[in-house]
């Protein structure tokens, strides 16, 4: 994937850079492999908002994709690379011997024609998706299951990949894309390969019209609000927040304070934090 500039026409593309969308070879989704996507808006079933800043944007449909990849030992090939709205990487469409179709996440390299595999018996190839405790050392690995059967969880993003670092008896030790250390079972699945579409967190935005595509509604600072809006509020003109420390609208410290609970029940499988 490359990225495109925009000549400085408008203030709006002065910055603004996009996909070149090169490997998309089909721009239409599967029928049957979409269904209705009704987004909340940040609402609960109340109507009130309970998540700020989220609202308006392009209509989407959700792509149906197989974070589980339960279907084994038969071959699936690619028949096609798609766009995906609800991600920001792209979903390779499998269409497998016994005629059933399904999405998976797009490994970086896969391309038409290409043919993958799921269970004990696949190769250490792209795409492929097989234990844990049946890949090397060393490999790169993503959409990893973090409890046997459920599906990938982590690693799922365009451009990340996780490292298979060390084997220990139940257990096998990945190095994230966060530089955090975590052990895993080795009973759990994952696929080889890095997720496509690497350049995506390169891409600028360009103009405050394209987050409210996206769905994301302008933020504003708890320094310009009223004192009765949030904590930072009030006082004459430009002035500091007025606290020792910055804090959320309803008092908890912000902005660099770790908010992990201490006895969460993942604590032991981390070797080593995130920085």
């Amino acid at each position: 994937m490359s990225i495109r500039l925009y000549r400085s026409c408008t203030p709006g593309t002065r910055n603004r850079t996009v996909s070149t969308f090169e490997e998309i070879t089909k721009s239409k989704p599967e029928k049957s492999l979409i269904i209705k996507n009704q987004r909340h808006k940040g609402r609960n079933n109340q109507g009130i908002i309970t998540s700020k800043h989220k609202g308006g944007g392009h209509k989407r449909q959700y792509r149906i994709i197989d974070f589980k990849r339960n279907k084994l030992n038969i071959l699936g090939n690619v028949v096609g690379i798609e766009y995906d709205p609800n991600r920001n990487a792209r979903i390779a469409l499998l269409s497998y011997e016994d005629g059933e179709k399904r999405y998976i996440l797009h490994p970086k390299n896969l391309k038409i024609g290409d043919k993958v595999n799921a269970g004990l018996s696949a190769k250490i190839e792209l795409g492929h998706c097989l234990p844990l405790h049946k890949i090397p050392l060393g490999t790169a690995v993503h959409n990893v299951e973090l409890t046997p059967g459920k599906g990938g969880q982590i690693v799922r993003a365009a451009g990340t990949y996780a490292q298979v670092v060390a084997k220990d008896g139940n257990f096998i030790t990945l190095k994230l894309p966060s530089s955090e250390v975590r052990t895993v079972r080795k009973e759990c699945y994952a696929t080889i390969g890095q997720v496509g579409n690497v350049d995506a967190s390169n891409i600028t935005i360009g103009k405050a019209g394209r987050n409210r595509w996206l769905g994301h509604k302008p933020r504003v600072r708890g320094v310009v609000m009223n004192p009765v809006d949030h904590p930072h509020g009030g006082g004459e003109g430009r002035s500091p927040i007025g606290r020792s420390h910055p804090v959320t609208p309803w008092g908890k410290p912000a902005l660099g304070v770790k908010t992990r609970k201490e006895k969460k029940y993942s604590n032991r499988y981390i070797l080593r934090r995130r920085k």
